[in-house]
């Protein structure tokens, strides 16, 4: 993991007297010989865990069929996890649904069916396991689509990083500042943080792409997933010496 050396902004405020604080700024008090700070921290890292979802939907002109039909393609998608050394456990099910299918013919209602459908989840911290479940997913025809996205899961390690890299930025201004007017910078006197991360959107991948060329390559491999980014705005106040 590596620490982000762009800057986003910074901008700097100093009280040498008693003047009253900026308006765009109410919520905190102007305090003399300070200085005061903005600056946006940063922090990515390659993320730990891919996350893959996709969905069985099935239907049936009865309910029973339907959810016969259903257990035989999820029985499918457990034996795709095996196969990988997987545990069927490691997979999660969202939900779980039998709903009634009705079609319009002269203006009235009729029953034609029963879909059975659920959704399923899988954590890998094993990249190298992404291509060949996802390609034995399709193979097995189960899932009209399929997710994939790549996530950090030890975000809050992320975020203490982005803040140290606000703060050492804030300060690395105030002193700069401090310089310039012939000052040093004494004690913390006021901080404030604000982290929030930059999410991906992760993009559906179609069955029929995913069984294209069999010997191909699964779309994923070769490839380095993205690197996760946390931002932090740490808002800071030095006294002035």
């Amino acid at each position: 993991m590596k620490l982000a050396c762009d800057f986003l902004s910074i901008f700097i405020l100093v009280i040498l007297g008693g003047s009253a604080w900026a308006q765009e700024h109410p919520a905190v008090t102007a305090l003399p010989n300070t200085v005061y700070v903005v600056a946006e921290g940063k922090f990515e890292a390659p993320p730990d865990t891919a996350v893959i979802q996709f969905n069985v939907s099935v239907q049936e002109d009865t309910a029973q069929k339907a959810y016969d039909q259903a257990s035989k393609e999820v029985e499918q998608v457990r034996q795709v996890l095996r196969n990988n050394e997987l545990d069927p456990k490691m997979a999660n099910i969202g939900f779980f649904g039998v709903q009634p299918v009705y079609e319009w013919k002269t203006g009235k209602q009729k029953l034609i069916g029963y879909r059975v459908t659920t959704n399923v989840t899988l954590k890998l911290k094993d990249f190298s396991k992404i291509g060949p479940i996802t390609q034995q997913l399709a193979d097995a025809n189960v899932s009209e689509s399929q997710t994939l996205n790549y996530i950090l899961e030890n975000m809050d390690e992320a975020k203490d990083k982005a803040v140290e890299d606000g703060y050492r930025r804030a300060r690395n201004e105030a002193e700069a500042i401090a310089r310039a007017s012939g000052r040093t910078i004494g004690e913390l006197s006021y901080a404030s943080i604000d982290t929030y991360e930059n999410p991906h959107i992760p993009v559906p991948h179609m069955r029929a792409m995913a069984t294209a060329a069999p010997a191909a390559p699964a779309p994923t491999e070769e490839f380095t997933p993205q690197n996760e980014s946390v931002g932090a705005r740490v808002s800071a106040m030095f006294t002035l010496k």
